[in-house]
């Protein structure tokens, strides 16, 4: 792994590519999965001041206060992970939401520039149903969803500009 100055300079020499989620499913698979499934919260979440069993308005609450420097990745806005500067790092961003279609677009641009193919599009660390209906659930207060755009507004905008935001908060992409 490489530090985002250094992926910059590469970036005219070397083809990279992300996907990002939706913040608002991001979100709410991080609290599932980090603080009522495990009994033991990662350090650096409890560093935060997340905890085991918390609720859902205190979980956001405590992100919505914590600055970047301080945060779990698994939380971590993705434009601080894939931008610098105000610019984007990555040659290619797809959606985790449309992905198999964006894995055959990321195929062709490869091929195009003449980059060997990436092969089947893999499946790991799946968790949940593809419906995300939770999402819906835990977002029914619209306070909720105003702490996610101050939080991750930039995030919202770069990567989920086109889509409304009441269908990003139901974990519908439109």
């Amino acid at each position: 792994m490489t530090d985002k100055y250094s992926a910059r300079m590469r970036r005219g020499t070397h083809f990279s590519f992300s996907f990002v989620r939706n913040p608002f499913d991001r979100l709410v698979s991080a609290y599932n999965n980090k603080i009522l499934e495990l009994d033991d919260v990662p350090g650096p979440m409890q560093a935060m001041g997340l905890s085991h069993n918390m609720g859902f308005p205190a979980f956001l609450e405590c992100i919505e206060g914590t600055v970047d420097a301080a945060m779990d990745v698994h939380l971590l806005p993705q434009t601080s992970i894939l931008c610098l500067d105000g610019q984007l790092i990555p040659n290619f961003i797809g959606r985790l939401e449309t992905m198999s279609t964006d894995w055959q677009q990321l195929e062709t641009r490869m091929k195009r520039e003449r980059l060997p193919s990436l092969g089947n599009l893999p499946e790991k660390n799946r968790r949940r149903s593809d419906d995300h209906s939770d999402v819906s659930q835990y977002f029914a207060d619209p306070g909720l969803v105003q702490l996610v755009v101050k939080r991750y507004g930039d995030d919202l905008d770069l990567f989920y500009g086109d889509v409304d935001l009441q269908d990003l908060s139901r974990g519908q992409l439109s």
